[in-house]
């Protein structure tokens, strides 16, 4: 099996406060940026059919309910081994395509480590007392080293908003430090929540300090704020990757998560993707969306394409 993650790890680094206070992200300028895009990049047909198969192998196939059972999670399993009908994928010439990971709470690592037994598709578990990640500190470090003991090869973590709104970077890269600690030789995903960070500057300094202290991917949201993913906080995040890939030469990933439910959006963030830090940054290792219902749509485009007509959602199950 080939290794999951192609590219050396983030070690992270001495916080570094002059750096961190630096960053500011212009607002306007950014939704200008943003506004931009769509009109700028897009792909029609056979390339589009080629975009949204990759899209597909990016996503995180997330069930984050509680009333989840092991019963649904090896559905979804089994979707995420086989995201797309046979016959699209035979048709588009992509058999073999998978998702990326399958996210769940802990109690559901077990039965999705077991249903993607030989699969490749690792597990993600969310963990520290998500979503709102203000259990016991203790609490939520014992969570993930339970998690990783259950099989989760990747561990999305939530950071305590507090530190942010009040500026307290030292404290922010202290938590981050001791989770990418405690998660082992397991990935280290870290849940900015973005929506409820306050400013655009402010996601710019979290995802720095996040990174200088050893994540190995940033994320956006839990999914169960009121804002999660959005193209301007995507586009700071990317800058602010770009930015300690250019000082440290390690890079990071990015996951945007929470309302991204169409393929055309999901072409979006490609290109955004492909524009801001390039190539490398559009493979499973460094970009993951965090979807559940976008695989869906994307399957019913990929059927249109394949055969001319739109197709009943019914047709295109999720587990």
């Amino acid at each position: 099996m080939p290794p999951l993650f192609a590219f050396p790890r983030n070690p992270g680094m001495a916080l570094d406060l002059d750096w961190v206070m630096r960053a500011k992200a212009n607002a306007p300028a950014v939704d200008r940026r943003v506004a931009a895009l769509p009109g700028r990049r897009t792909v029609k047909k056979d390339w589009q059919a080629a975009w949204l198969c990759k899209a597909v192998s990016l996503i995180d196939l997330t069930t984050l309910a509680g009333d989840d059972t092991p019963g649904r999670v090896r559905r979804l399993c089994a979707k995420a081994r086989q995201p797309v009908r046979p016959d699209l994928l035979e048709a588009l010439g992509m058999t073999g395509l998978h998702v990326g990971a399958v996210c769940v709470y802990h109690g559901m690592v077990a039965p999705a480590v077991a249903a993607l037994a030989g699969s490749g598709i690792p597990v993600a578990a969310v963990s520290t007392g998500f979503p709102a990640g203000l259990s016991p500190f203790a609490l939520r470090l014992a969570e993930i080293g339970e998690s990783v003991a259950a099989g989760a090869q990747e561990i999305d973590i939530v950071i305590s908003r507090r530190h942010v709104l009040t500026g307290d970077w030292q404290a922010l890269y202290d938590e981050m430090a001791q989770m990418r600690a405690a998660g082992g030789a397991a990935h280290v995903k870290a849940i900015l929540a973005t929506g409820e960070l306050g400013s655009l500057t402010n996601v710019a300094r979290a995802s720095l300090v996040c990174m200088m202290a050893g994540a190995d991917f940033i994320k956006t949201s839990t999914g169960k704020e009121a804002v999660n993913a959005t193209l301007p906080v995507a586009l700071v995040m990317a800058r602010a990757i770009r930015d300690y890939h250019d000082r440290t030469g390690f890079r990071v990933g990015f996951k945007p998560a929470g309302g991204i439910s169409k393929a055309k959006d999901a072409l979006v963030y490609l290109a955004l993707m492909r524009e801001e830090l390039g190539r490398e940054w559009c493979q499973p290792d460094l970009f993951r969306f965090g979807a559940s219902s976008l695989l869906g749509d994307i399957e019913r485009q990929l059927d249109h394409h394949v055969t001319g007509r739109y197709s009943a959602a019914n047709r295109h199950p999720m587990g």
